[in-house]
């Protein structure tokens, strides 16, 4: 039976422009489909992604609940998209508070949103949530970007004794530092949930910056890509003395890599 990855991503091109990691976005999970894998991808549905031209549709049976974050009740929406020129089904997380006529870090003006982290609660928790009602169960799960952060610690505690998640090991991708300020004092707060304890969270700062969530996602993970050669340094180092098993930047011809890599980490 074939085994399954499951590709949390922050950035995919073409549904958002360019760069090293909306690239890595989408190649990743084509090349590993056609090395024999089982995937699954997510991406948040960011307000700039145009609808209409990407083909997204709403999966009704997929939507509906709610998520509550600080106190307050969240729809979660699920739509879907294929990739056309890789056929790549990718499963978007929506709601209108968080992604609605919203771009990804910061607005038209540059000012960062000061709810990015219950923005990426929330996503961290519908990725999971949805994998629940896919009955889907990962081997692998890839995890990419700031957005993705708190997916590892959500695996290993939280979501831990659901029968999706129980044997699914996590990896972390590095990539640069893509936040300027904290998620605010409130974010640990909105970041408990089930057995993910306030306890767990008091090695880190009290205001969670990119560095936090950077630490706070090694330490939740079984292994670590180096996804650019741009990667924060400090951040590279602490995944180094952790001894995870770690891909260095590989380039261009990354598919061997990370087939070997994976290959390793899910025989362990």
């Amino acid at each position: 039976m074939a085994k399954k990855i499951l590709f949390i991503n922050q950035e995919i091109n073409p549904y958002v422009e360019e760069s090293e990691m909306s690239i890595m976005g989408r190649e990743l999970p084509r090349k590993v489909q056609e090395a024999g894998y089982e995937i699954r991808t997510f991406m948040p549905k960011w307000g700039t992604i145009n609808e209409r031209r990407g083909q997204l549709h709403e999966v009704i049976r997929l939507s509906g609940m709610n998520l509550i974050i600080n106190d307050s009740d969240h729809p979660l929406i699920i739509k879907v998209a294929s990739i056309p020129t890789s056929r790549i089904q990718v499963y978007f997380i929506d709601n209108d508070d968080y992604f609605t006529k919203r771009k990804m870090t910061a607005d038209e003006s540059g000012i960062e949103y000061p709810d990015n982290g219950e923005r990426a609660i929330f996503f961290a928790r519908g990725v999971l949530e949805t994998v629940k009602k896919l009955r889907w169960a990962p081997d692998l799960v890839v995890c990419q970007g700031w957005m993705a952060a708190v997916i590892p610690l959500y695996i290993k505690t939280a979501y831990h004794d659901e029968p999706s998640f129980a044997e699914s090991k996590v990896v972390t991708t590095l990539y640069e530092s893509q936040l300027k300020n904290d998620l605010g004092e409130n974010f640990k707060k909105c970041l408990e949930f089930r057995e993910a304890k306030p306890e767990l969270l008091k090695p880190y700062k009290a205001k969670f910056d990119f560095m936090e969530l950077g630490k706070l996602a090694i330490d939740y993970s079984d292994g670590i890509i180096e996804g650019s050669q741009k990667v924060n340094d400090e951040l590279l180092k602490y995944a180094k003395a952790k001894k995870l098993p770690l891909i260095e930047y590989p380039g261009e011809n990354f598919a061997e890599s990370y087939k070997a890599y994976f290959e390793s980490l899910l025989s362990e």
